[in-house]
This record gives structure tokens, C-alpha cells and sequence, in this order.
């Protein structure tokens, strides 16, 4: 029963479980350093900003596409917090605080439970790399 189509073994379930807390990471740190962001349609418009909303143009692009080829609900739902929380930090850079202030805790709730699916999905692939008829994590009388 192949249940996954992108996160079909453990290493792979456990690297998208390091990046999503490591964007976790960062998303909270954001929303506790709290600089608010003007976004696109307040000159002057800063190079950055505009490198960022290209690198979440295209990670958001990326995620969608992601959960579009998911199979299973869990890899399915994975895949969906971690596209919402990009698109809400693309929305966030391009129109701003001001219009969309809600996105930064958007993104931190999103990326949360991003991360506490990705560990069911490891315990999944640890389970299912058990075979039937090992006890070595069993009590023994």
C-alpha cells in the first residue's frame, strides 16, 4: 500500500520535516521582530523586496504544484499548509502590513501544523519500515 507519491520514504519525509521547521524558525522570528512591511505600492520599493516576492512566487508555485501531484491526506494536507503559508508571506511582502497584517500569524500557524504533520508522516514511515513480527520495542516479561 504506496500511500505517498513525493514523500515515499523516511529521508525524504525527514528533510521536508527539517525545512519546514527551519522556515517555522524564521516565520517567528519575524513575526517577534516585527518590522512592519510597506509592500510594493510604497516607493521607494527596495531591491529586496522585490527579490523576495520573486523567491515566493516561485516556492509558492512550487508547493502548489506539490500538493496538485500529492496522493494521501497527510501528504496532501502537508503540502497544503506549506503552500498557504508561502502564499501568505508572497501577500504579506507585496501589499504589505498595513492591507494584510494578519498573514505573518497566518504563516506562523500554518508553518506550526505544517511541522506536526510532517512528524506523523515520519512516524508513518517508521512504522511501516517496522516488519510484522518485530517485538525489539516491546516489553518483555
Amino acid at each position: 500500500m504506496n500511500i505517498f507519491s513525493i514523500l515515499t520514504n523516511r529521508k525524504r519525509a525527514v528533510v521536508a520535516l527539517i525545512h519546514s521547521a527551519v522556515f517555522l524558525a524564521i516565520a517567528i522570528r519575524q513575526m517577534v521582530a516585527t518590522n512592519p512591511i510597506a509592500g510594493l505600492w510604497v516607493p521607494p520599493v527596495s531591491p529586496s523586496t522585490w527579490i523576495l516576492c520573486a523567491i515566493f512566487t516561485v516556492v509558492s508555485s512550487i508547493l502548489l504544484w506539490l500538493f496538485l501531484i500529492s496522493r494521501g491526506w497527510t501528504e496532501r494536507m502537508y503540502f497544503g499548509l506549506c503552500t498557504v503559508s508561502a502564499t501568505s508571506g508572497l501577500l504579506r511582502t507585496a501589499i504589505g502590513d498595513q492591507n494584510f497584517h494578519v498573514g505573518i500569524y497566518l504563516r506562523v500557524v500554518t508553518l506550526l501544523s505544517a511541522v506536526l504533520v510532517g512528524l506523523l508522516i515520519v512516524r508513518t514511515h517508521s512504522r511501516l519500515a517496522l516488519p510484522e513480527g518485530d517485538s525489539s520495542y516491546a516489553e518483555t516479561s
